[in-house]
C-alpha cells in the first residue's frame, strides 16, 4: 500500500467566531442546546489547529464542550461525538486585567463536511465566544 509522504498544507484558511454562548446544556451527547462554531469541513476535509474560547465578562466557572458532528442533525446522538472538553474558569471584567482566554490546541483533520459545535456546562450571566481556526484542504 502506497503511503502519502508529502506534506499537505490546508488552501483555505477560516476563522469563525460563535454566537454568544451563554446557556448551560448538561447533555453529554452533542443533542440540546448547541452553538455552530465551524463552518463544515470543504470537500477534502479540513485541518483544525485550535478552539479559543474568550469570556465577555464576568462568569462563574463552567466547563466548554467541543462536539464533532459528521454533518447531520445534532439533534440525534449518534451524528456527534465528544471531541475535547476543558474547564472555564470563573470570570471577572476589569478594565485594568485582561479576560482569561482559554486555548485548545486541535492539530486534527475532520472529514468533507463534519463541523464543530460546542455547548457549557452551567449558565453564566456575560457569556462566552468560541474562536475556530483552521483550514480546508
Amino acid at each position: 500500500m502506497a503511503a502519502n509522504i508529502s506534506p499537505v498544507f490546508p488552501l483555505i484558511p477560516r476563522v469563525l467566531i460563535s454566537n454568544l454562548i451563554t446557556t448551560a446544556n448538561i447533555n453529554k451527547d452533542g443533542t440540546g442546546t448547541t452553538t455552530q462554531i465551524s463552518l463544515p469541513a470543504g470537500p477534502n476535509g479540513a485541518f483544525v489547529e485550535s478552539v479559543e474560547a474568550l469570556p465577555t465578562g464576568t462568569n462563574t466557572a463552567s466547563v466548554l464542550r467541543i462536539f464533532l458532528n459528521n454533518g447531520s442533525a445534532t439533534t440525534i446522538a449518534a451524528n456527534n461525538i465528544l471531541w475535547e472538553e476543558i474547564s472555564l474558569p470563573a470570570t471577572v471584567l476589569s478594565e485594568v486585567a485582561s479576560q482569561t482566554k482559554i486555548v485548545i490546541p486541535m492539530n486534527r483533520a475532520i472529514p468533507a463536511g463534519y463541523t464543530l459545535y460546542a455547548t457549557i456546562g452551567t449558565t453564566v450571566a456575560a457569556g462566552w465566544r468560541v474562536r475556530v481556526h483552521m483550514g480546508d484542504y
